[in-house]
């Protein structure tokens, strides 16, 4: 294996040599990063990929070249290691969609309105090649940490029936996987760029994991927040705002939105279940009432009716 130079000597023969390294919050991820600052307050982001650099570089200079075809705003890579580990990245800026709520929640419905014309342009362009596709099938096997981490003593046939009725749902109301997702399209995710216009108000981060999927699957992401509650008036204006954008029903939308959401949720259950046992990030845990409460809600809608009974047992929050 390759090791890695340090910071200093990667950052050497970069403009950023010298500059202030701030080190930021970190995520779910093994990556770290850090704020770059120059003498004249001009910044930088230095993304340290961590163990899976491998797998997770590649994909998201693929993906960030990509977006930026598009006309859409992600950073742009300044420098980086040969052997994947360091990336020297534009900075889109410093406060996120939720951090500007925390302070203007007025301004929900704007910000969120914003957010749902990227998804439209990625809807209303081709995806690029070479990505998993969310078939039905792979959407049912992705629940796969909710059983492993956060319902592990669910029964072999009960776990059956809950693979089916995703697999089902998926495929009846879901709609075709033929949008470029970035899967973790959340406010914590998008920089907020008001002195910008159109999308470039948005900026887009933690995209290394996309993939094709239903047309609906970040709408999801963005409404149904592991991190923040949306207001029900500023859900229902977006899913009317991208219905429109994409010439389906609302109705349909809403139908697509449920089974996704629910789908997405049973994951994400595992997922911070997972986060909090094994890897020590306790703090996960005070998460998973809100994703228990995405999913109780999606469980309401008329698509969602063979789940009902069958998920009961395993959304028993003992299990967590």
């Amino acid at each position: 294996m390759t090791t890695l130079p340090s910071k200093t000597a990667f950052l050497a023969p970069t403009p950023c040599a010298h500059w202030q390294i701030q080190p930021l919050a970190g995520d779910a991820s093994t990556r770290s990063y850090d704020r770059l600052t120059g003498p004249d307050g001009q910044t930088a982001i230095l993304m340290v990929a961590g163990p899976d650099a491998a797998t997770s570089v590649p994909p998201f200079v693929a993906i960030a070249q990509h977006l930026t075809k598009l006309g859409l705003c992600a950073p742009t890579i300044l420098a980086q290691t040969d052997e994947p580990g360091y990336l020297l990245l534009s900075d889109l800026g410093r406060t996120d969609i939720a951090q500007h709520l925390a302070a203007r929640p007025d301004d929900e419905h704007a910000l969120y309105s914003a957010a749902i014309d990227v998804l439209l342009a990625l809807h209303n362009s081709s995806p690029p090649e070479g990505l998993t596709r969310l078939t039905s099938e792979l959407g049912a096997q992705m629940l796969d940490p909710l059983f492993e981490w956060f319902a592990p003593a669910t029964p072999s046939a009960q776990r059956q029936r809950i693979e089916a009725s995703i697999t089902t749902g998926l495929a009846e109301h879901a709609g075709p996987a033929n949008t470029l997702s970035l899967r973790d399209f959340h406010a914590e995710n998008l920089i907020w760029r008001p002195h910008l216009t159109g999308t470039d108000r948005i900026g887009l981060l933690d995209f290394q994991d996309a993939f094709i999927a239903p047309s609906a699957y970040d709408l999801v992401s963005l409404l149904r927040d592991a991190r923040r509650n949306v207001s029900d008036g500023t859900r229902r204006a977006a899913i009317a705002q991208f219905a429109r954008g994409i010439g389906q029903d609302a109705a349909d939308v809403e139908a697509a939105c449920a089974i996704l959401g629910l789908q997405r949720n049973l994951r994400i259950l595992g997922i911070f279940a997972r986060l909090a046992k094994r890897d020590g990030k306790a703090h996960y845990t005070a998460l998973i009432p809100r994703v228990l409460g995405h999913i109780r809600a999606d469980l309401e809608h008329p698509a969602a009716q063979d789940l009902r009974a069958t998920l009961a047992p395993a959304l028993d929050t003992t299990a967590a």
